[in-house]
């Protein structure tokens, strides 16, 4: 789920038809006393996914390329956000610059989920700074790129769909022979390399309220890399250098609109016309739902770098309903006695697909107390419990929050604790009663009531990589929930330790401590002055 599509079936991450328009989208320590019942882990539920591996420095500093998306939304930018503004409209702006000119609102009523979108701004400069084939070269220099886990070597010729990843290191020498020879570059999720990209998807997560990927797509002039297929995720191509020619089709059927997987390797044979038909040149953009089809290749004259970031994979109706159904049956098994009641004795000679047909009242009844049985099944949806849960993993999914300089100023990551004059200095975290706090960021935290307790999740402790960390999560004593609550509600201004609804000071400021130290709160000031 880390990638972006544009592969198939092979490697798909975080597409209802309808006509396109003219204008072709993270005990036991000497301070566990002073914290209480608060306790932290790494150990996430059962169900956890497994972790990649990878870990690597980016080879530029965050979106600082003169005419590069600081340039062109500054709201949008990390370091171009104004003092205490909310994140969520900093990752509005950034959205409604990617979109722009056509306004979000229209983009959202006319485009989202339904129908593909085509920017042709004639600006070659409107990505610049955002990722580059220099940047592809010095991610390959950082020796940390591997074949099939990092990056993919793949062909599409004569109808034939090809993979040639050797095993181990991608070295550059290697890496630029497949190209040379005509083979595509699929770097998987880049923002694990890149500063810039990093905070690119971190803001936009924000907007999407779903996990936002990418991968990018290095392919040389006259060759296509990939065969025609349809992805499980809302794309926005982003054409960063070159140009390539797309077709995009229209779903087949409506079981292919909206699809929860993304498809096989599709042949020419089974596309049909082509809904729309465009050579993508830098500074564009083309958006297009999930579920429809579509294919590039590079024009002779020119190669083509794009990256395409994903979003909403395995986020509709249908997969919430999938985690709420069962619960909702479990709680109504538990308290209500009907649903315990025996089948009728003689139910298997009068219902099954033989019987389907047969005019008989026992099934007539039968299926009105099955829709009956279901229609009440509402009243025991645990419906805000299911959507903690569901939060709870887009929590572990989200890459970690992009800090401006004065966050980090005032929060963990810029406390001024280091090895001086042969010892430690700095070391003291002293909050006391006056000091004013609050959450770095709203939507890092979530309380989930779980049957081990309350659970406070966030992210601020996540990798750039992938589920590589299990979610992070701090267990909750009930002396706590109220001051979480009251932090959310709070949220952006800055409250008092002494206002959090504890019932003892002690126990406000072990709640402030931890959860400073967890990079979940800033201080209103430095609490050391260097």
């Amino acid at each position: 789920r880390g990638a972006a599509g544009g592969g198939g079936p092979e490697r798909a991450a975080p597409q209802r038809g309808a006509a396109v328009p003219d204008r072709v989208e993270r005990t036991g320590s000497p301070e566990a006393k002073r914290r209480g019942d608060l306790k932290t882990s790494s150990r996430g539920p059962p169900d956890k996914a497994p972790a990649a591996n990878l870990e690597a420095e980016a080879p530029r500093a965050p979106l600082t390329t003169p005419g590069g998306p600081r340039a062109k939304a500054p709201a949008g930018s990390p370091e171009g956000k104004p003092p205490g503004e909310p994140p969520r409209r900093r990752a509005a702006e950034l959205f409604r610059w990617l979109v722009a000119p056509v306004a979000p609102e229209e983009f959202a009523e006319r485009h989202w989920e339904r129908a593909p979108l085509l920017l042709q701004r004639g600006d070659p400069s409107y990505y610049a700074g955002l990722f580059s084939t220099a940047d592809f070269d010095a991610v390959l220099r950082s020796g940390d790129v591997h074949f099939g886990t990092h990056l993919d070597v793949t062909s599409y010729a004569e109808g034939v769909r090809e993979t040639h990843n050797p095993v181990g290191r991608a070295l550059p020498a290697v890496v630029w022979d497949f190209y040379q020879n005509g083979c595509s570059l699929r770097l998987l999720s880049p923002q694990a390399f890149s500063t810039t990209v990093w905070h690119f998807l971190s803001i936009l997560q924000e907007h999407f309220g779903s996990m936002a990927g990418a991968n990018t797509y290095l392919t040389p002039p006259g060759t296509q890399g990939f065969a025609p297929h349809y992805d499980d995720i809302e794309a926005f191509v982003l054409q960063l250098e070159g140009k390539k020619h797309w077709r995009v089709y229209s779903p087949r059927t409506s079981s292919e609109a909206l699809p929860q997987f993304s498809s096989a390797n599709l042949t020419q044979a089974e596309l049909g016309e082509p809904l729309l038909e465009v050579v993508l040149e830098a500074g564009d953009l083309l958006y297009f739902p999930r579920g429809f089809i579509h294919q590039a290749e590079c024009l002779p004259d020119a190669h083509s770098l794009h990256i395409t970031v994903s979003s909403y994979q395995r986020n509709s109706w249908g997969d919430f309903l999938e985690k709420l159904l069962p619960a909702a049956l479990q709680m109504a098994l538990e308290e209500d006695p009907e649903y315990r009641q025996g089948l009728p004795m003689d139910c298997l000679g009068y219902m099954g697909v033989a019987n389907l047909d047969a005019v008989d009242a026992r099934r007539t009844a039968f299926v009105e107390k099955v829709q009956h049985l279901i229609k009440k099944l509402v009243d025991y949806a645990p419906i805000d419990a299911a959507m903690d849960q569901r939060a709870k993993s887009f929590l572990h999914d989200c890459l970690p929050p992009v800090l401006t300089q004065s966050e980090k100023q005032l929060s963990v990551y810029g406390f001024p604790a280091r090895w001086q004059d042969g010892g430690p200095r700095n070391v003291d975290i002293l909050i006391t009663k006056d000091t004013e706090i609050r959450l770095l960021h709203y939507g890092i935290v979530r309380l989930c009531n779980e049957e081990a307790g309350v659970m406070l999740y966030y992210t601020t402790e996540n990798s750039r990589v992938y589920h590589k960390e299990e979610p992070k999560y701090l267990e909750i004593g009930p002396e706590y929930t109220d001051s979480i609550e009251f932090l959310l509600s709070s949220y952006p201004n800055h409250v008092s330790v002494d206002t959090l609804p504890c019932d003892a000071l002690e126990d406000k400021i072990s709640l402030a401590t931890i959860l400073f130290e967890k990079g979940i709160l800033t201080t209103k000031k430095p609490l050391v002055q260097v």
